[in-house]
Parts: C-alpha cells; structure tokens; sequence
C-alpha cells in the first residue's frame, strides 16, 4: 500500500502535527499578557492545580504531574472528570483554593460539565478556571463566562474529526506546558520549531518501518514508560486498542511496575515498546528489565523510541525509533506519542477497518454516548 495515498481523516490528523504545534504556540504566546494577568491574579503556592480530564484528555494530567515539579510548581494533581463527578468532595475541600486545568477536544462529555459544576458547588470563590478546548463552541467553552475562567481555544484542526484523539491530545498536552511557563513564552519559539522539525521527520522517517510492523501478526501490545513518559505510555496503549476495535488488547505499566504482576501478559504475539529515558540513572531500571524480559518469554516484536540510540547487550530491536538530532527540548516527551498513533492507524488497516471508525460495535464513539449526570 501506498501510504502517501491514504485518505483517512485521522492518517491527516497524525500527519498535520508538527504544523499544529506551531500554531498552539503562536495563540498561546499572542495572549501571553492575558495569561500571566491571569496567574498572578489566581495562582500562588497554597492552590493546588487539578488537571482534569475524561479519557485521553485525562492522561494528560497524568504527564503534567511529572512535568510541572521541573518548573518548581509541586501542589498538582490529575483527577480524571469521570472520578470528580462521582466523588467531587473526595477532591475538593471547601476551605481550600484550587485551580481546576479542564482539558477536552470537544468540550461535550457530560462528565466535563459536571466536574466544572461540582467544583464549583463545592469551593465557591476558593476556585479559578483554565479551560483549553479544540472546539470554540462546545458546552466546556460556554462554561468560561466568569473573572475566575481562563479560556483557551487551540487551532479548529485539533478538533479531530476521527474517533482517535490524535492532533488534539498532542496540542492540548502542549499548551498545557506552555500556560505553565508563560513568564518564557517567548524564548520558546526556536524550541517549538525544532519540536516540529522533530515530530516530522519521525512521521515521514519511520512511517514504512512502522506500516510493515503493524502488518505483522500479534494479538497483544505492552507500553512502557518512567515519569512522564508513563502517561504517553497509557496514551499509546488506548490508541492502539481503540483503532483495533479491541482486537488488540493493550496494557500500559511503569518499567519498574511491570514486574509486579503485569509482565504475565507477555507471550509469542506480544508487541513490547519501550518508551525509554533521557536520564542515565533512570535508563538503568529500564534497561534491567529488558534484559530480564529477554531471558524469559522473548516477546513477538521489540520498540523503543528514545532521543539517541541505545545499546542493550545482546538484544536487536525490530525498530529503534529516534528523532533527527536537533538539539532537545523541553517538549520532546510529546514525541513518544506518534509510535502509538501510527502502530494503531496502521494496525486499524491491515485488520480492515475504518480507522476514523474502527467501532464496528458501536460500543465506542467519538463523543461518549449514554452518560446521565444525577
């Protein structure tokens, strides 16, 4: 098959993204002055920052939790919307301030409305808003009517028309990096340029590799990740599955956390990628259990993606994914997420489905379907 001539919205949607992420930063840095207004006003030490968020939206918060302590902001959580609007008062105390990071491509799950409701029945004054949407018109954007809400609306093509959350969970995770270093914005620029120099040279670089991997046969994939990479490793594992309809059954783990039960999973139809750090000391925990994994049940196929090559004794990987070498920057996490985008787009073809619509079923849709807030 000819990739250049694939006509799925969400092959485009993967494609379009390094150009997306200049454009998330050109309307971040031009309300740079509304932003920082925005935090001197509402942000000091004592709020805790609750990064909120349902599916996929969610991760997010799961990778910012390890990214905001690099920028000295430590009093973050990530509580996805679907737990808030069951359990709000688990999360939300009346004499505490907080700051609530609501995170949404469309901006109409139910369960996004009833955490922005919930905590604000909660906290009163004691809360403040920043609400970042792909869609200008969604019931989340309505919502910021108030001094106490933020509202950031990213470029109309991260409002992705395939099922997948693709352009808009790589934007959304952007900006959500951005708001939180505003007073640099505009250092950032050269950054954002080599992120997108990146991102395309990974998509056009290794899209045959992955295509031919994904054409292989295996029933399973594994994704693992240290630290931040952890939440681009559950992102991956949910791309993978619901591009496949579930005829993929995909699992995501910690490196040390996998041994602890989860390893059982791997078999002779098992994919294994390894999301692999930059850190030398945390590379070691990594690379132990590889070579551990290796001298038992050698999985089907062997990933990883890391900024440099890496030598592991003995071991040869199916596909060493690695950027161009630009210099690194602050958002180059956001790059370990295309493995997953692209095995699951390319899986989601060589298994005949439509990969804007993989749900034969039904049982999964773009915006979830049968939520009632009591």
């Amino acid at each position: 098959m000819n990739i250049d001539s694939l006509n799925w919205h969400t092959y485009r949607e993967i494609c379009q993204q390094p150009t997306l992420w200049k454009e998330t930063y050109s309307i971040i840095a031009e309300k740079e002055q509304e932003i920082s207004d925005f935090m001197s006003e509402f942000y000091t030490d004592d709020v805790i920052i609750i990064f909120t968020g349902a599916g996929t939206s969610s991760f997010i918060g799961n990778i910012m939790t390890f990214m905001l302590p690099k920028q000295k902001i430590y009093n973050i959580k990530s509580v996805p919307t679907t737990d808030v609007a069951t359990h709000p008062n688990t999360f939300f105390q009346r004499n505490k301030k907080y700051m609530l990071v609501s995170l949404a491509r469309s901006g109409n799950s139910p369960e996004s409305i009833a955490a922005v409701d919930r905590a604000n029945s909660i906290c009163g004054k004691n809360i403040s808003h920043i609400m970042i949407t792909c869609n200008d018109s969604g019931e989340l954007a309505k919502r910021a009517v108030n001094k106490n809400a933020l509202l950031l609306i990213l470029p109309p093509d991260t409002n992705d028309k395939g099922l997948a959350m693709t352009s808009s969970f790589t934007s959304l995770l952007l900006a959500s990096m951005l708001i939180f270093d505003i007073k640099k914005i505009s250092l950032k620029k050269n950054e954002i340029d080599r992120l997108s120099g990146k991102g395309e040279f990974m998509i056009t670089g290794y899209a045959d590799l992955i295509f031919k991997i994904a054409s292989s046969e295996f029933q399973r994939a594994v994704f693992l990740g240290s630290g931040e990479r952890k939440g681009i490793a559950e992102e991956c594992h949910l791309k993978l599955q619901e591009l496949t309809d579930g005829k993929v059954i995909c699992l995501f783990d910690s490196f040390l956390g996998f041994r602890h039960g989860p390893k059982a999973v791997i078999n002779e139809k098992t994919v294994l990628v390894y999301l692999l750090s930059d850190d030398e000391k945390t590379f070691q925990y990594e690379r132990d259990l590889i070579l551990q994994i290796n001298r038992q049940e050698k999985p089907a196929i062997q990933i990883y993606v890391a900024q440099s090559k890496k030598q592991i004794d003995n071991i040869e990987f199916d596909l060493e994914m690695i950027p161009e070498k630009y210099d690194q920057t602050a958002y180059d996490v956001i790059l370990y997420v295309l493995i997953g985008q692209l095995l699951g787009l390319f899986k989601s073809i060589d298994l005949n489905l439509d990969p804007d619509n993989p749900s034969e079923s039904g049982k999964i849709s773009r915006v979830v379907e049968g939520v009632t807030i009591y």
